[in-house]
């Protein structure tokens, strides 16, 4: 209900205040009561409308915060296996630095083996050739002291005849 006040200057003063003299007219009461009913039912429609946001606030941050918790998995997940991935890299590097330093070991005892083998080929070279030149030496002080003895014995058999 409306109601109207006359100024100031035409106010009952005390502690007594007499109402204006107005009557309600029957249009202007049902008009302000269709006004504190629209005013209602705007005012519930906009809290339907804040609890509806609330709820898909609500309900867009428990997804969002489910996504953030998978993605914290997924890349804990990601990290371990980055972690397991390098340990068996170093392993791996480890294992292969010690194979190449048997292969540098092994290369390097080849080619002390081979450099001894050689040495020794030509150590037997040498000796066979002081042994074919002893050999020789020996053949020849045989054919002469055959050819001497030979001789000898060819100047004996023509002095006895």
């Amino acid at each position: 209900m409306k109601q109207q006040w006359r100024r100031s200057d035409q106010l009952p003063r005390g502690n007594v205040h007499d109402l204006p003299d107005a009557e309600p007219r029957p249009d202007e009461g049902s008009a302000a009561l269709d006004l504190v009913y629209q005013a209602a039912e705007a005012f519930r429609a906009s809290q339907d409308r804040a609890r509806e946001t609330e709820a898909r606030a609500q309900f867009l941050c428990r997804q969002a915060s489910e996504k953030v918790r998978q993605a914290e998995m997924r890349a804990e997940a990601a990290e371990r296996a980055y972690r397991e991935l390098m340990v068996a890299v170093e392993q791996k590097l480890k294992d292969a630095q010690r194979a190449l330093e048997q292969a540098q070991a092994n290369v390097s005892a080849q080619t002390d083996k081979q450099l001894a083998a050689e040495f020794r080929a030509q150590q037997a070279e040498a000796e066979v050739r002081e042994t074919k030149r002893a050999l020789s030496l020996v053949e020849e002080a045989i054919r002469r002291r055959l050819l001497t003895d030979s001789v000898q014995e060819f100047d004996r058999l023509n002095a006895v005849a």
